[in-house]
């Protein structure tokens, strides 16, 4: 048997060389994520070509990005996505059905089933963002007065339409949540028993207006498979699953990482696919007010003139000096940031990770302003070592304060920490080293 790796190759290739009754063969051989993937790299209309030719059109489509499922949907034949949509997930086919164009929308209410109908009536007034924009409306409830052997009967007939049956919900006549059980407790618990009897009453839930992001924390945090989500009666409405939640996660660190980069996320976009003017105004924004940072560099310089002038050599270790500076904000800025994303630590915590941090810059910085020291020696004098010694002790330690502290000080003031990017931090801790630089060799060289 070849790898699959080889066997994805292989239907490259095919599909390459306009193959396509050859290729959807070997597609229909793959499993469902697998042919989303191929389907993934492919342009719009041999998808389109491809697709329709699939064995299992409607478990292939649940496996591709959003955005590219949005832009079948608006291709393919009402019909083909009348049929998907009634076969996905609650929250996958509102997902899909409220970036669709108004025209597709309005042909797709027209067909949809009432149930359908129902299902984005109640989840697509949600915002999103929040846990009910998230959530599934295919979920297992049950009364507590049942026993185990009518709990599993019932079960039997609902199974079929529901996303999960790993936990089902305990509500009472107002269906309010009161407990949950695991299907495994009640395939181990003897038919007699009642469902109260296994129950687990202290239930962890997530309210209708909650972020995604907690969550999607909340999920990780306790490891579960599923969260049921309430509104402020406390009556269920429906569930997050852990797959959708890791979805979360992962946009959520993507945008982190593009911000840490001075970039605006590409939301529901591929950078293979997005339009050049797209991938500009993503970024021009962040570079212009760079670029107005960083003429306070210039503004320290063209202050220190006669120091400069007086002491040619000085020049020679400026990008030396700063850029340490400018690397070691951005160490800290993108440790910070990270252990806030986590929650690792919190606001109240800045003070004491301040003196740690000073204690490590302090280090990092005596160790670098020894090696550049010798620099200076060779290059200058005893005094040019001096010079550069102290300043790079006093750069490395303004520059991982800053870099610490920025992303508190975002956060304080209910702001993504994510935006002390790199760049960002380089720009304020060349400034501030420029100016330390210059303002300790026009101290002790004059």
């Amino acid at each position: 048997m070849p790898k699959i790796s080889e066997k994805i190759q292989h239907i490259q290739q095919q599909i390459r060389s306009e193959n396509h009754a050859m290729a959807i063969g070997l597609l229909n051989e793959l499993n469902v994520a697998d042919q989303a993937s191929i389907l993934k790299g492919l342009k719009l209309e041999e998808q389109i070509r491809i697709f329709q030719e699939l064995k299992e059109p409607s478990r292939v489509f649940e496996f591709m990005p959003l955005s590219q499922q949005v832009s079948l949907a608006e291709q393919l034949p009402v019909a083909q996505i009348i049929a998907i949509l009634n076969a996905l997930d609650s929250d996958n086919f509102v997902d899909v059905y409220k970036r669709c164009s108004p025209q597709l929308q309005q042909q797709l209410m027209a067909k949809l089933s009432e149930a359908s109908r129902q299902t984005l009536k109640d989840l697509a007034i949600y915002p999103e963002g929040t846990a009910g924009a998230l959530m599934s409306s295919s979920f297992v409830s049950l009364h507590q007065d049942l026993s185990i052997h009518d709990a599993i009967q019932m079960l039997r007939v609902v199974a079929a339409d529901q996303e999960t049956l790993y936990l089902i919900y305990i509500v009472d006549e107002q269906d309010q949540l009161i407990g949950v059980v695991s299907l495994r407790q009640m395939i181990q618990a003897s038919p007699e028993t009642s469902i109260a009897e296994i129950m687990q009453r202290d239930v962890i839930y997530a309210k209708i207006g909650d972020d995604q992001e907690d969550v999607a924390k909340t999920l990780t945090y306790y490891d579960f498979m599923a969260l049921p989500i309430v509104d402020e009666h406390k009556k269920i409405l429906g569930i997050v699953t852990y797959d959708d939640a890791m979805d979360i996660m992962e946009a959520e660190t993507t945008e982190d990482i593009l911000k840490s980069g001075a970039v605006e996320p590409l939301t529901e976009l591929s950078l293979k696919t997005a339009p050049i003017f797209t991938l500009y105004q993503k970024r021009v924004s962040w570079l212009v007010i760079l670029v107005f940072g960083s003429l306070l560099s210039g503004i320290g310089i063209a202050h220190y003139e006669e120091t400069i002038a007086a002491h040619i050599v000085l020049v020679f270790f400026l990008p030396l000096l700063v850029g340490s500076g400018g690397n070691a904000g951005s160490q800290s800025a993108t440790l910070m940031v990270r252990a806030l994303a986590t929650g690792d630590v919190e606001f109240r915590d800045w003070f004491s990770l301040l003196s740690r941090e000073t204690l490590v810059a302090l280090c990092l910085g005596g160790t670098m302003a020894l090696a550049v020291s010798v620099l200076g020696y060779v290059r200058g004098d005893i005094m040019v070592a001096v010079v550069l010694a102290i300043s790079m002790l006093g750069i490395v330690l303004m520059g991982c304060l800053i870099g610490m502290s920025l992303p508190f000080i975002l956060n304080k003031f209910k702001m993504d920490p994510a935006s002390a990017s790199a760049p960002l931090v380089t720009s304020i801790c060349d400034a501030t080293g420029v100016i330390i630089y210059l303002f300790v060799a026009s101290k002790l060289l004059f």
